[in-house]
This record gives structure tokens, C-alpha cells and sequence, in this order.
């Protein structure tokens, strides 16, 4: 029996998560939550949220894996809030795991150098259950999630594969989208250009589950391509495209590309596994914003 897949949509960063779950024995995950935070005011809030909450509970669902493509730098992970509202449900069998690729700890080390982090801000990863491996297997009731490292947007980012379903977080966006951005520490496009043929070599009738979905010329929302549709119609990388034009475009493309607004709001908090920053004496929690000088 196939896994049951349920999109939700942020439209605040065009996020799609995701909860995947096993019809026969009800264990489930949830791939890339987001919270609402709005930047001008500082206010973080759970609404967008509360919709996978209540479908876990309508579902009677066992929330096993918090799971992340990637250290995102466009919203704020809800793995925290997750995990932390799933442990005070009175049915909860256990404690979900949060889980993401293992180099993570590469973003842990830049950030903590780049936001001058405390000395006891931890660089290993251990802010997560669990640190993940290319090739590595989960169990999901009847169904197994299988890890693959498709680094490129960023090193620790990774695909999970479900069956016929692979969720490639911003490693590939629609056809008409592209590919993602690989300015950010530790992007590289040669090895994006690997990581998507990774994804393409699955098989041409693999479903592709979106992390976001940015609707170009105003049209309807979509979640999913896949593999072929990727090969015939991506503006960025086709089947046909050389590995020495991609390079050529990406670069070209990412030096024009801004610094994404939430960005420093969201890798301080992410790569902290979704925790705020502990507050300070006056009980408020801050977020850190390196300033620069510019000649203009």
C-alpha cells in the first residue's frame, strides 16, 4: 500500500511541507514545517502550523521524524514547536526524532563564526536526534524513508526517497522555476549539477515533492513534477543541458539574486534545530544581524 502524502502551504516563503504517513500503521513524518514570523515585528507565531497538528490528531497519527532537507534560510523551522506540542498529547507513544544530513555541523561552524554565536553554542549536530548519512534508511511503519545527499544549494542538503517519491527540498523547484541558488556557504553548482542528476537517475516516473513553489506569470499553485517532466522541461537543467552551461548559468544567475530577507533570522534559529535564542536577562529573546558598511 503507498504512503499517504499531505502538502501544506505557507504562502508567507512559498514553503510546502509535508506529512507522510504509513495508512496501515499510522506512523508518520513531517518533512520541512515552517512557522510564521514576520521580520518588521518580530513576532513568531504557530498558525501556519496548527494545520498538521490537527490532522495528526484527526488522523490518530504517530508523528515519528521531524525531518529537514536542509538548514533553510527562508523560514523558520517548526521542528521545535512539533516536537514539543506532539510530547504534551497524552496518546504520544514516544517522543518524535528530529533528523537532518550530518553537515549540517559545516553551516554550524560558518554561522557560529559569522553571528559571533556564544563559545557554547555546540558545532557537532547535537541539537538534533539524529544526523544523517547518504544511503542511510528510516523506518515508517510498512514503508522505509531512504536518505540521499544532494548537496549543491547547500552541503547538508539531502532528498528523501518513499517508494515512487522522492522530497527534494530546494535542490529543484518546478520546471518552469528552475533550479536553487548556490551562493550560500558551502553551495557549490558543480555539485548541484551531481546532486540533480542523482535525483534524475531515479527513474523517470518518480514523483518530486516541491519545498517551494514560487508560481511564475501568476499560475495555479503545484506541489509535484516529476522526474521526466524535470528532464524535458527544466529551464535551468534539462537532460540535454551540459554540466559546463549550468555552471555557467547558475553563477551568472546568483550574483544578481539578494540576500533572502529572513535569512539570518532563520539560519540562527535553524541550525539550532528550530530553538529560539535563549533569552536574555530581561526574559526577551534576540536575533542577531551582522551589519556591514557601504560606500554609497
Amino acid at each position: 500500500m503507498q504512503c499517504v502524502i499531505e502538502p501544506f502551504y505557507h504562502s508567507a516563503s512559498s514553503t510546502i511541507s509535508y506529512v507522510v504517513y504509513c495508512p496501515t500503521t499510522r506512523q508518520a513524518a513531517v518533512i520541512d514545517a515552517a512557522l510564521d514570523f514576520d521580520v518588521s515585528s518580530g513576532e513568531i507565531s504557530s498558525a501556519c502550523v496548527e494545520p498538521i497538528l490537527e490532522l495528526i490528531q484527526a488522523k490518530q497519527l504517530q508523528l515519528c521524524w521531524i525531518l529537514e532537507t536542509h538548514a533553510h534560510a527562508d523560514h523558520i523551522s517548526a521542528a521545535q514547536y512539533l516536537k514539543t506540542a506532539i510530547n504534551k498529547q497524552k496518546n504520544a507513544e514516544q517522543a518524535p526524532q528530529t533528523a537532518i544530513g550530518k553537515n549540517i555541523t559545516f553551516a554550524q561552524q560558518t554561522f557560529k563564526t559569522q553571528l559571533n554565536l556564544p563559545a557554547s553554542f555546540a558545532t557537532d549536530g547535537r541539537q538534533f536526534d539524529k544526523l544523517l548519512n547518504d544511503g542511510d534508511n528510516l523506518n515508517l511503519g510498512e514503508h522505509t524513508i531512504k536518505v540521499v545527499a544532494t548537496p549543491g544549494h547547500t552541503n547538508d542538503s539531502v532528498t528523501f526517497v518513499i517508494g515512487d517519491n522522492a522530497f527534494v527540498g530546494d535542490t529543484l523547484f518546478m520546471p518552469d522555476s528552475g533550479t536553487s541558488r548556490c551562493d550560500f556557504p558551502g553551495g557549490d553548482a558543480k555539485v548541484l549539477f551531481d546532486s540533480i542528476q542523482t535525483i534524475y537517475d531515479l527513474g523517470e516516473q518518480v514523483k518530486l515533492w516541491m519545498c517551494h513553489d514560487y508560481q511564475p506569470g501568476g499560475r495555479e499553485l503545484k506541489y509535484q513534477t516529476t522526474v521526466s517532466e524535470q528532464r524535458k522541461h527544466n529551464i535551468h537543467l534539462s537532460g540535454q543541458t551540459a554540466k559546463e552551461q549550468f555552471v555557467e548559468l547558475r553563477e551568472k544567475r546568483d550574483a544578481t539574486l539578494n540576500v533572502p530577507k529572513l535569512l539570518y533570522p532563520s539560519i540562527q534559529l535553524n541550525i539550532d534545530g528550530g530553538r529560539l535564542p535563549p533569552a536574555e536577562d530581561n526574559q526577551v529573546s534576540y536575533i542577531k544581524i551582522p551589519l556591514t558598511r557601504s560606500n554609497r
